[in-house]
């Protein structure tokens, strides 16, 4: 009895190796699902493949050919035009000239400053929480890298999306120097919002309202001029 069960147990471990040797040559054979060489090293604008072995055939599109791209939409056209018309009216009240410096806030992908070279203003600097170079650098809106009173106007056309409301009109009173102007663009609204915001800009007075469109959307300019007394 016991030279049978051993025997049977032989018969049972010779096929399993028999087996395993059969899948391991199946797999040495097999096409690799990938060929993606692992030491290559994607640029940080290159989209990562969905399948490796499309790496080496996908054409890289450097930062300067995306950009080119965006800017030659209508939608960024459209959105330029709107921002640079509503500048105009600024400049026609005389609230800047061209020889302004000016501060764009939450500047998303840089249509302000694009708007503002537009009507005449070659210094612009814009920031946002997330860069968008060339025309965008990061940083924090609630505590922008900038000297006091270093700009003569400071636009944002987000503010109704800052997380700090206050903090945000604080820092864009402190970098506007005295005289010069905070213009800020919110959804579209009545007098009362009007009031609450203008009560963040302690160091300032209500100079101008005035409902416009923005990038495509309906929203109401406000202008304060900065006193820097509260």
């Amino acid at each position: 009895m016991d030279k049978q069960i051993q025997t049977f147990l032989n018969k049972v471990s010779f096929l399993a190796i028999t087996i395993a040797t059969l899948t391991l040559f199946l797999l040495l054979i097999q096409t690799p699902r990938t060929c993606f060489d692992p030491n290559t090293i994607l640029k940080p604008h290159q989209k990562f493949p969905k399948s490796s072995c499309e790496a080496s055939h996908r054409p890289i599109t450097s930062p300067t050919k995306q950009n080119r791209r965006i800017w030659a939409t209508k939608a960024w056209r459209n959105g330029v035009a709107s921002l640079a018309s509503t500048f105009l009216d600024l400049r026609n009240v005389h609230y800047f000239n061209n020889d302004s410096h000016v501060l764009c806030v939450s500047a998303g992908a840089g249509h302000s400053v694009v708007a503002f070279n537009e009507v005449g203003v070659s210094e612009v600097t814009a920031v946002e929480i997330v860069e968008s170079p060339p025309l965008v650098s990061k940083a924090d809106p609630h505590n922008l890298p900038f000297f006091d009173g270093v700009f003569d106007l400071g636009f944002s056309g987000a503010f109704d999306r800052a997380l700090f409301p206050g903090r945000y009109a604080e820092e864009m009173e402190r970098t506007v120097k005295v005289g010069g102007v905070c213009v800020v663009a919110v959804e579209e609204c009545g007098s009362e919002v009007v009031k609450e915001v203008g009560k963040l800009f302690r160091k300032s007075e209500l100079v101008g309202v005035k409902n416009v469109t923005l990038l495509g959307s309906k929203m109401t300019r406000i202008v304060f001029k900065v006193t820097g007394t509260g």
